[in-house]
């Protein structure tokens, strides 16, 4: 199959949301001690981020990968986003195609809305290993929480309509973060009809959150911000697609800080920081 040359770079809005999530039963798990320490308390001032980042190392997988899906689908969420991003010729990915130019927004975490989450990490980094701390956004509450990046894609599988290029990398939830899950983005090429696609697969539950507060916020709302996140995950990879951002800097501090492109965050009286608070 030959694209015409005037659709190689093209992109679509459609997207959905795979069938078949349902909704988890009551976690039943046991819950991954942790030690106390002072990043865990609730601030009205900006949080030092290099220390946070830093300690982000000693802390562990909050969930046993043995007792998670595949394995165990009891109490979990599982959900599969997709959005269909347009057409390269057929054949592997083309050099500076839109595989690789989707990839570039996906391995730099350029895709979340700023709005709903932040990411910061410490520069120089390779890909799996990276500790990043994501900043999830909720009315006043600035939710300060770890997440360690462990496989990195690129490999030809078999898919629904042939054999695909995949690339991306997935991310799991350290101690502290008020969800336990892992979250796999991939950027897929289908080799024999040049069709090029955006998927986030995941699977999560909220984790044993100590403060009754966060427990009964997270029960009503997280859910539906969870929901939001991928929305908005999908829409914005899309729109940034033709004009891609210039590469991330390290500030001075030495931390990357994405998306890039969003409002510099400026210190507020009424919001509350709060670190790790699924502890």
């Amino acid at each position: 199959m030959t694209i015409p040359s005037g659709q190689r770079r093209t992109w679509s809005t459609n997207w959905r949301r795979e069938p078949g999530a349902g909704r988890p039963s009551r976690n039943t798990s046991v819950r991954v001690p942790t030690s106390h320490d002072h990043h865990r308390r609730p601030a009205l001032r900006g949080p030092d981020l290099p220390a946070i980042v830093e300690d982000l190392g000693r802390r562990r997988i909050n969930y046993d990968e043995g007792q998670a899906p595949p394995h165990v689908t009891h109490g979990w969420h599982q959900d599969r986003w997709t959005l269909e991003l347009g057409y390269e010729q057929p054949g592997e990915p083309e050099p500076e195609g839109l595989v690789h130019d989707a990839g570039e927004l996906v391995n730099g975490y350029e895709f979340t809305d700023p709005a709903v989450l932040r990411a910061v990490y410490r520069y120089p980094a390779d890909v799996v290993g990276r500790d990043m701390l994501l900043q999830g956004r909720f009315a006043n509450f600035r939710f300060l929480m770890g997440v360690r990046i462990t496989s990195e894609l690129d490999e030809l599988r078999e898919g629904p309509n042939g054999p695909e290029r995949v690339v991306g990398w997935a991310y799991q939830t350290l101690d502290g973060h008020l969800e336990q899950g892992k979250l796999v983005y991939e950027v897929a090429k289908e080799l024999e009809t040049g069709r090029v696609e955006f998927r986030i697969d995941a699977y999560s539950r909220q984790s044993e959150i100590r403060n009754p507060l966060y427990r009964v916020g997270f029960a009503v709302f997280g859910r539906r911000t969870q929901l939001r996140f991928y929305r908005a995950a999908l829409g914005r990879l899309r729109d940034r697609l033709p004009n891609l951002p210039d590469t991330a800097e390290p500030g001075p501090d030495g931390l990357v800080r994405v998306p890039t492109g969003a409002p510099p965050e400026r210190a507020s009286w009424a919001e509350i920081h709060v670190v790790h608070p699924g502890v």
